[in-house]
């Protein structure tokens, strides 16, 4: 189940002058997923469902967004590595 939001921005005018060509209304929302995505409060999967995406696609934003795909202490990464690979 999903719920419309409507927001409200003011910005200068110089700034909504150059942004005339741009989809404003998809770029302040993929611009909110990938906030939401860094807080940790969407995963991966949600992020790009949310975006129409899929996940290898999400990749690029995420790293154009400067959002970590792999988001990891240094404790669980160690124990990531340290973790045998599966046999199967």
């Amino acid at each position: 189940m999903s719920r419309r939001l409507n927001l409200e921005l003011e910005l200068p005018y110089d700034v909504v002058a150059g942004l005339q060509d741009e989809d404003l209304t998809s770029k302040a929302k993929e611009a909110l997923v990938m906030e939401l995505l860094r807080e940790h409060r969407v995963s991966q999967g949600k992020a790009a469902a949310i975006l129409g995406l899929n996940r290898a696609d999400l990749f690029p934003l995420m790293t154009r967004y400067k959002v970590a795909v792999i988001d990891l202490t240094d404790a669980e990464l160690r124990e990531e590595l340290n973790r045998p690979l599966p046999t199967d």
